[in-house]
């Protein structure tokens, strides 16, 4: 299999493509970590792309059960269906829904499978998949049938650290953490989604984001998609460089902040720089 290289329109750095192709070496499931808008979902997106393979995604809620990963029997309908005298009740299998692992394993060509944010679920959750991760093979009772992997899934798993995970979960994952992008880095990304941007605006821009983000007392920083998404408007609004370099401290917040702070508290925060600067007359931290 070829190596992932990233796309045009996602900027792999050198230590996750090392790690997307230790796990498809290892054939492992790729465990993804780092903060909000770092990408880890929409990386299996791309690992899918790269390899030309079918994706196939499975989005943790705090209410998912691992069976239903695997199939789901639907008793009640079949109950009905019986009472009705309908013909299908003969066939138990018209009564099984896929699941996701399911629909990976029965894949003809190996597919890219996505289980999205899985610290949502309940703590038991990741050991209840242990062996079918494992194996990548299952049972099903209702059938008498052994479902197991045709070609084995490029598994990827992302979290966002609202739980932690099991240890023997984890000794099944080749694990990366995904670092929030330096700046030449992220220049990289904005020339990836706005080819050929003002490169002076692009730079000032980035200096008032990082800016923002490391600010002391935040609630959310902003993420790689809310700077995206602040660009897109600041072109749209054409705002200019000055306006972005003004050190007025009546506009310390940075123009069409809706964009970046998400937070009624974070905003406030900013208000009140912008009062404390205007009394002592000097920018927060000098």
């Amino acid at each position: 299999m070829p190596k992932f290289q990233g796309t045009d329109a996602y900027i792999a750095t050198d230590d996750l493509r090392i790690a997307v192709d230790a796990a498809v070496a290892l054939e492992r499931p790729l465990l993804i970590k780092g903060e909000p808008g770092t990408g880890k979902t929409v990386l299996a997106y791309e690992i899918a792309a790269a390899f030309d393979a079918p994706l196939i995604t499975w989005h943790i809620k705090s209410t998912t059960k691992a069976h239903q990963g695997l199939y789901e029997y639907d008793a009640v309908t079949r109950l009905r269906d019986s009472q009705l005298g309908d013909p299908r009740v003969a066939d138990v299998a018209n009564y099984i829904k896929k699941g996701k692992l399911w629909e990976a394993f029965a894949a003809p060509v190996r597919p890219v499978l996505l289980i999205d944010e899985i610290d949502k679920a309940d703590i038991e959750f990741p050991n209840d998949l242990l062996q079918e991760l494992d194996r990548m093979e299952f049972y099903v009772h209702e059938t008498d049938q052994t479902v197991r992997a045709e070609v084995r899934p490029i598994v990827v798993i992302t979290s966002n650290n609202e739980k932690e995970l099991p240890d023997a979960f984890l000794r099944r994952c080749f694990f990366h953490y995904i670092r929030f992008p330096d700046p030449d880095t992220m220049a990289q990304i904005v020339e990836a989604h706005y080819p050929g941007l003002q490169n002076r605006l692009v730079g000032e821009a980035l200096k008032v984001f990082y800016e923002i983000r490391e600010t002391p007392g935040l609630k959310k920083k902003p993420s790689t998609s809310e700077l995206l998404d602040w660009l897109k408007l600041l072109l749209v609004e054409e705002i200019d460089i000055e306006t972005l370099r003004e050190r007025n401290p009546n506009k310390l917040i940075p123009p069409l902040h809706g964009a970046l702070l998400k937070t009624e508290q974070d905003v406030h925060l900013f208000e009140r720089l912008a009062f404390l600067t205007r009394r002592d007359g000097t920018r927060p931290g000098q």
